[in-house]
């Protein structure tokens, strides 16, 4: 992810997995949470990949998970609900 505000051309500090058929525990993605918060991207990491969903934690030092485990879509940018995301 190039250009991610910046105007010198700096790479995104976060090697993101895009990819849902690869999604394994340990990658880095992109989410995002509906409602009020809809339009900020965050950062994540899957914790335990399913058919039909993932479940993630917020992406905290050294890329670990932290704060509660949250259920997101298997999508290329996963999605959580507000409620899950607050919690």
């Amino acid at each position: 992810m190039m250009n991610m505000g910046s105007s010198d051309g700096e790479k995104c500090p976060f090697d993101l997995n895009f990819d849902p058929d690869t999604f394994k525990p340990g990658d880095l993605v992109s989410y995002r949470v509906d409602g009020s918060m809809r339009d900020m991207p965050f950062v994540g990491v899957i914790v335990e990949v399913h058919d039909d969903h993932i479940m993630l934690g917020h992406c905290g030092a050294d890329n670990k998970p932290e704060g509660n485990i949250m259920r997101g879509t298997k999508t290329d940018r996963p999605v959580v609900s507000e409620a899950d995301a607050l919690a």
